[in-house]
């Protein structure tokens, strides 16, 4: 599978609308998985200074990162293909 990013811009987002955005993508990835679509939440980062977060996902297609995210209502401006380089 590969990973795939889902840029979002999210001016004036509280940490707890953070976390809950996390949560659904967690348990929207899990439901979608339980279904036979193999997709699974890695993690966010957030940029406090731009507004901007960026979500990585491990799936088998982009359309399947997509189906997540509107699945559980989170905003995105796109979602593109990337290299997760951890040490």
């Amino acid at each position: 599978m590969a990973i795939y990013i889902a840029e979002r811009t999210l001016p004036g987002i509280t940490q707890a609308q953070l976390a809950a955005m996390e949560h659904a993508a967690i348990e929207m990835s899990d439901r979608f998985t339980a279904q036979g679509r193999s997709v699974r939440y890695l993690r966010s980062v957030f940029v406090p200074s731009e507004s901007r977060c960026i979500s990585l996902f491990e799936a088998e297609s982009p359309a399947l990162v997509r189906d997540v995210n509107e699945a559980a209502q989170l905003p995105f401006t796109r979602i593109v293909e990337a290299l997760d380089l951890v040490p």
